[in-house]
């Protein structure tokens, strides 16, 4: 693993960092910056931490794959794209977990779309965009890389609750008792036309857009072209 370390550094530090500036060192920071000073800096960390992981990325080994990324492992990280891209179009309007004003009426409402299937839809978002890249591209380096990404997403997005409950009180204990961690797949077509709409056109631009980034098709333009 030594060709590794940078990477694997890197994405300690990414993962650490969030960790250290959402939970211990917020409160803290935010008394001696203000608001809107620990949003720069922790927008700056965040952006410098994850631009060290691309270069270290780029610089790690690129060893043979673990396993065939066959058609039936494609189509299964096609599918998994496509409920991401879902996912992620549903989480942007409603959400009282991100860091807006009236958060706490939000989580009084009755859940509806999305949060119908999941109060964490945009992390599960970038976690099953990731983990259908782990499936397709199942090399070491893209193994650490992308997992770290899903490993700060899932484990992330439960150790938001306890910051939540404690900001929120109530109401976020309400909006949680209401809602579901774990993804409630069954719930998908009950959350409205929008979300799905939404869903499909970002996931076909991204997997049309991916020929020309990524140098080779994904979803159905992997069969049929660009």
């Amino acid at each position: 693993m030594g060709g590794y370390l940078g990477l694997l550094l890197a994405c300690a530090v990414f993962i650490g960092s969030h960790f250290l500036m959402s939970h211990p060192l917020r409160a803290p920071l935010v008394k001696a910056l203000g608001a809107n000073g620990f949003l720069g800096v922790y927008s700056l960390v965040s952006l410098a931490s994850f631009i060290w992981m691309i270069f270290a990325f780029r610089a790690a080994p690129s060893d043979a794959p673990l396993w065939a990324a066959t058609d039936a492992v494609w189509i299964v990280a096609s599918l998994l794209t496509l409920l991401a891209a879902i996912f992620y179009s549903g989480s942007m309007g409603g959400n009282p977990a991100l860091p807006a004003p009236g958060a706490e009426k939000l989580a009084a409402q009755k859940p509806r779309g999305m949060f119908l299937v999941t109060r964490h839809p945009m992390m599960w978002s970038f976690a099953l965009w990731g983990i259908a890249h782990m499936l397709v591209a199942p090399r070491p380096d893209s193994l650490i890389f992308v997992g770290s990404i899903v490993f700060l997403a899932l484990v992330g997005a439960k150790a938001q609750e306890g910051k939540k409950t404690a900001n929120m009180g109530m109401a976020w204990q309400g909006w949680q008792a209401r809602t579901s961690y774990w993804p409630r797949l069954s719930k998908l077509f009950s959350i409205g036309a929008l979300p799905w709409i939404a869903g499909i056109a970002i996931w076909l631009v991204a997997t049309w857009a991916h020929n020309f980034f990524g140098g080779y098709g994904a979803g159905i333009f992997r069969w049929f072209g660009a």
